[in-house]
């Protein structure tokens, strides 16, 4: 070989000292070559530490100002942080007062061969919000963990909301306007459950039951829908569900004449079909039969909110579709609508509130509940206070959605010359639990009162007390 080093040698082999110095003499740079490779790849090593440390700062110093974020509390993150309201936007991005009010009228359309829906919700993706004060909405009843959602449904003449469940809220619904019969199917599918339903009463679906309502008057039906849950409502549809089910496998489950070929005899429509209807209705439908259902099984889904008992004031009245203790005052129907609505988890008190004009259901707040309401008439002025660093007022109208985190101080005044009308909805199936500003001040003794005002005990004897409920005043 060229290279002495790989050379063979097969004569006796030399001595330690020999080898030693032959190796100097055949790679004389050979240890300083290997100490300055060492060197280098410590040198890079090091490198590498600091820029990954440096790195990191400037990320952190990069998110710290992006975010505001502070590793410690004080009195100013607790001001921010009741500014927003949880994950809401910030009051510099956009008016507080839109934590707690949504102009639905304003909202998207869902537009529908049958019908129309407009939401008051929560959504994960934030490019879903038509703009800020939407999502400022969004995000305050999901901060706040409302359980709760709204929406309108608005049915067109003959048209059908498509059986459908949702995986994760009950649905209670008031129905506005128009005449639409209801179809429930329960677990196992032994009982169907059918009934007729007007203007002024409500509905009642708990969590994963499939139902359906279509509109048999001549005129639209608007429902007024209240989800208990304040993440994204999560819904299939009968014919949803039926196309994404391989051919074989429904045509098996269903066994129909003709088997697989008739499973693929149906076809799916380019438009959602949520709710249908179908221009060639009169052709596809002959002699439908809208029969209802025993009175025992139509309560528990149904209650007549219009024909139910008024809590009448001075300023107004207040009607409510609940849960009440041992059935106390209730009919033998609405009993039966109380005990079902209580069996269930996370369902709603429903109520109706109504403010003669100049009216004002004063301040209140209510122990066990989140509050939603929505104006159907009138017009008003609505205050709340979230905390001495949050306080908010503003106007609503027709089609507005206002919002009350439980344990917040609000009123509603009627300020037009018509009556303020509201369907409300509350997080509980239990008893509502309130107190009102006039209450809460007449149980504090006086001389605790002047001790916090600053002002002469008998001073506050100038609050009266009075014989009939002010809860809703005139003045």
């Amino acid at each position: 070989m060229d290279n002495s080093g790989f050379e063979l040698h097969e004569e006796t082999p030399p001595s330690p000292s020999v080898k030693m110095e032959r190796k100097k003499q055949e790679h004389p740079g050979e240890k300083k070559s290997r100490w300055s490779l060492l060197n280098i790849f410590l040198v890079c090593l090091l490198a590498c530490a600091i820029t990954t440390v440096l790195g990191v700062l400037v990320l952190s110093l990069v998110y710290t100002a992006n975010t505001g974020f502070k590793p410690k509390y004080d009195a100013s993150s607790q001001k921010h942080r009741a500014a927003s309201v949880g994950n809401s936007v910030t009051s510099a991005q956009v008016d507080p007062k839109f934590q707690f009010l949504h102009q639905l009228a304003k909202a998207k359309k869902h537009e529908f061969p049958g019908g129309t829906i407009q939401w008051s919700r929560f959504r994960k993706n934030a490019n879903e919000y038509q703009n800020k004060e939407e999502m400022a909405f969004g995000r305050s009843i999901n901060a706040q963990r409302s359980k709760m959602t709204f929406g309108t449904l608005r049915i067109k003449s003959k048209g059908l909301r498509a059986p459908h469940w949702h995986f994760n809220a009950n649905e209670h619904g008031y129905l506005l306007k128009g005449t639409a019969w209801i179809g429930v199917v329960d677990a196992g599918g032994n009982t169907v459950t059918t009934y007729n339903v007007t203007a002024g009463q409500v509905i009642f679906f708990p969590r994963n039951t499939v139902h359906w309502l279509k509109n048999v008057g001549t005129e639209d039906c608007l429902f007024l829908l209240f989800f208990t849950t304040h993440e994204e409502l999560q819904t299939l549809d009968l014919d949803d569900t039926f196309f994404l089910t391989p051919e074989d496998i429904a045509a098996r489950s269903l066994k129909p004449q003709g088997g697989v070929a008739f499973i693929r005899s149906f076809q799916r429509q380019a438009e959602d079909q949520a709710v249908n209807l179908p221009p060639n209705l009169a052709e596809l439908v002959q002699n439908p039969n809208y029969q209802q259902s025993e009175d025992p099984l139509v309560w528990r889904y149904f209650f007549d909110l219009k024909g139910s008992t008024e809590f009448r004031f001075p300023g107004g009245i207040i009607q409510f579709a609940r849960y009440v203790k041992d059935g106390k005052g209730l009919s033998t129907n609405e009993r039966i609508y109380s005990e079902f609505l209580h069996s269930k988890e996370d369902a709603l008190t429903l109520g109706t509130l109504r403010i003669y004009s100049n009216g004002l259901r004063q301040p209140h707040f209510h122990f066990n509940a989140n509050e939603m309401g929505y104006v159907i008439s009138g017009c008003g002025q609505v205050g709340i206070i979230v905390s001495p660093s949050l306080t908010t007022d503003f106007t609503i109208g027709v089609g507005d959605v206002v919002f009350f985190p439980v344990g917040t101080q609000h009123y509603i005044k009627s300020t037009c010359d018509e009556e303020l009308v509201f369907i409300l909805a509350f997080s509980t199936a239990n008893q509502l639990q309130t107190l009102d500003m006039d209450d809460y001040f007449h149980r504090t003794p006086d001389h605790i009162l002047a001790q916090l005002f600053f002002k002469k005990q008998d001073e506050f004897k100038k609050i009266p007390h009075f014989n009939e409920d002010q809860a809703i005043n005139l003045p």
